[in-house]
């Protein structure tokens, strides 16, 4: 009879010879998660500190200082007040010890059902993919900020320094291709951290350049109610403008499509608290950032901020810090298009596992690395559909590159339905809260309230898109 030993290894238990292995598993059978609070909560750093931060100063200089600031305070009280509710709604019927729900639809389909689950299914993943859309067009924009810098610092400050984005884009799609193999968003804890650490170093140093800017007195011309009339600018651009603030402030918060993604690698029990206490920490954060970015920015341009507050500081010295802070912003958005396109990758794997069990492509694998110690191997279906994916969102990108109208857009079409709407309904659904008492009559009128204002945002997006349409060549403009 061969001698029986107990033994750990990496999370799994058991004894030598014909023994029986048992793994660590959560109540559902699926392998422990270990998330934390500092991965939560770098997790929606990543997700919420992105470009949205550039286009701050911009949309401060556009409403002013009262209602600017008002309004960054409002979206952050909100975004943060919804996301507690949508933490609940993880588990159910009840937040401790109900069944988990993966994602935002399983959590909608647990709650409301019916149509409700094709409309939350149609918003998150329309978000989803214009996200990583409008991320490949920032990231061209500050890859061209870096090739711009370095022509002038090298050929001088007559020298035309224009460059395509076309080849920025197209580089940026080919590190998606070989990051999109990362097998879920369970290994994504590393990028996230990474790109956590990014989003401060680019936004210390735009608000270090703000300052300096603001002490050298060399500042715009600021008021209390932003860019006024006259100032080349009508009453209805300033509508129109006032609007896409509202959106590129609402993008600046988009974050919980993927908060039900985030709390499902937390480490048992009580997922729903740490979850807001990651979610507090997250947006508290960000949003000490923004305030910063936002105010800071618009102090030193004044009415002439510009779009992405980086680019506004000129391209000549100190270049080098300049560079520093887009590539920052690259490696940043590298990492954040990952968290926002593996919810994607997920839902079409999984849908195509059931439409076909049986196909066996879908499960065809080739061992890539053999090494004892090492061995990897790939998924020739997730290889073929997650490269057909990122080449779709940067062909996109590069047909239509309108940096502040594409986030403005974003953030008003994913806004309403995904930060209020839903997370409002699954709470009065979850707590079975009777129509007309008083909190469902409050509930009822901050979604009606963020409807119209995400209804404003998507009509000055629009009109923004539409304008900058008649002058650009898809493909062939150069900035």
């Amino acid at each position: 009879m061969s001698e029986q030993r107990d033994f750990e290894l990496g999370g799994l238990k058991g004894s030598e010879g014909g023994y029986m292995v048992e793994e660590e598993v959560d109540d559902d059978g699926r392998p422990r998660r270990s998330g934390t609070l500092l991965t939560a909560s770098a997790h929606i750093i990543t997700a919420v500190i992105g470009s949205g931060v550039l286009s701050l100063a911009w949309a401060i200089a556009q409403l002013g200082w009262i209602a600017g600031p008002a309004t960054l305070f409002i979206f952050a009280f909100i975004t943060y007040y919804t996301s507690t509710l949508l933490a609940d709604c993880y588990r159910s019927p009840d937040p401790i010890s109900g069944k988990r729900n993966y994602t935002y639809m399983d959590a909608v389909r647990a709650n409301l059902g019916g149509t409700q689950i094709w409309l939350c299914g149609l918003t998150q993943y329309v978000n989803l993919i214009g996200i990583c859309i409008g991320y490949t067009i920032t990231a061209a924009i500050s890859i061209g900020a870096i090739r711009k810098s370095n022509c002038y610092h090298k050929e001088g400050r007559a020298a035309s320094c224009k460059t395509s984005s076309n080849w920025s884009m197209i580089g940026f799609g080919i590190a998606q291709i070989f990051l999109s193999q990362i097998p879920n968003f369970h290994n994504l804890s590393w990028l996230s951290i990474l790109a956590s650490v990014m989003s401060f170093g680019y936004s210390l140093t735009g608000v270090g350049l703000a300052i300096v800017k603001l002490v050298s007195g060399s500042t715009g011309r600021t008021s209390i109610t932003g860019v006024s009339v006259g100032d080349n600018m009508t009453e209805a651009q300033k509508i129109w403008t006032t609007f896409r603030a509202l959106g590129d402030i609402a993008f600046a918060y988009s974050y919980s499509l993927i908060l039900t993604v985030i709390q499902d690698t937390l480490r048992g029990p009580a997922e729903n608290k740490k979850m807001k206490k990651a979610s507090f920490v997250g947006v508290s954060t960000t949003t000490l950032f923004y305030f910063l970015c936002g105010c800071l920015g618009y102090a030193a341009f004044g009415s002439k901020a510009p779009g992405n507050l980086l680019t506004g500081f000129g391209f000549y010295e100190p270049y080098w810090l300049v560079d520093f802070a887009n590539v920052c912003i690259v490696v940043h958005l590298v990492c954040a298009y990952q968290v926002f396109s593996q919810p994607v990758f997920a839902a079409v794997e999984s849908w195509t596992a059931i439409k076909w069990p049986n196909l066996k492509f879908l499960s065809l694998e080739h061992h890539i690395i053999k090494h004892k110690h090492f061995k990897y191997r790939i998924n020739v279906f997730k290889l073929v559909w997650r490269s057909v994916f990122v080449v779709a969102t940067t062909v996109l990108a590069m047909s239509m590159p309108f940096f502040n109208d594409v986030l403005a857009l974003l953030g008003s079409v994913g806004f309403w339905p995904l930060t209020v709407y839903f997370p409002v309904e699954m709470y009065v659904a979850q707590n079975k809260i009777r129509v007309f008492t008083r909190k469902w009559i409050m509930l009822q009128i901050l979604s009606f309230v963020c409807l119209l204002v995400s209804l404003a945002a998507a009509c000055g997006s629009i009109q923004g898109i539409v304008q900058g349409l008649h002058v650009y060549k898809p493909f062939k403009t150069k900035q």
